[in-house]
């Protein structure tokens, strides 16, 4: 027979069930936040070429090829002023790794073994902290968009020109307009 001053098991078990299950604690917060609409820079830009590539930038100091990142190669124009620059975001990162205008210096050259790669230099780069210049070069997945990118890039470049020059105005109508093809999927 059981002894009735001792608890049984039944009420033993709801006890260690009662100690398991956790408190409803909800804490409000002390400040309230609102959501904020932050425009990016490329808001106000039209794509004219946006496909994947991969960047690497020249080390002077190890004399070598350091990749600088992996994400979209965009050629943008401003909708005001119709500037043309090349700008690439990292994949996921989102951070800059390539940001400066086309201007009449540039001269893409094919990068030595490759028909899908170019490289160019680029007096003030913007993508860092500090302006500089840098030798980039960019590889794509193929020859027929490493082509495309070439056309849109010298057509941006002739394009900056012609701004420059005063021999084409923002609203002209042979602006360089999207390749169908080459703004990505």
């Amino acid at each position: 027979m059981s002894d009735p001053t001792q608890p049984t098991v039944a009420a033993h078990h709801d006890e260690e069930k009662a100690d398991e299950t956790e408190p409803d604690v909800h804490f409000e917060p002390v400040v309230k936040l609102e959501k904020v609409d932050v425009s990016d820079s490329e808001a106000a830009e039209t794509p004219i070429f946006k496909m994947r590539a991969k960047l690497f930038r020249f080390d002077k100091a190890a004399t070598e090829w350091k990749e600088r990142g992996t994400g979209e190669m965009k050629l943008l124009m401003h909708k005001q002023t119709a500037k043309v620059r090349v700008l690439m975001r990292r994949d996921k990162t989102l951070k800059i790794c390539a940001n400066h205008y086309i201007t009449p210096e540039m001269k893409l050259n094919p990068n030595v073994g490759s028909d899908r790669s170019w490289v160019w230099t680029a007096l003030a780069d913007y993508s860092e902290e500090e302006v500089k210049a840098e030798m980039l070069a960019a590889r794509f997945a193929n020859a027929d968009i490493a082509q495309r990118f070439k056309a849109k890039f010298e057509e941006a470049q002739k394009w900056n020109i012609a701004l420059t020059n005063g021999t084409a105005t923002p609203d002209s109508a042979d602006c360089p307009k999207p390749d169908p093809d080459a703004v990505g999927k």
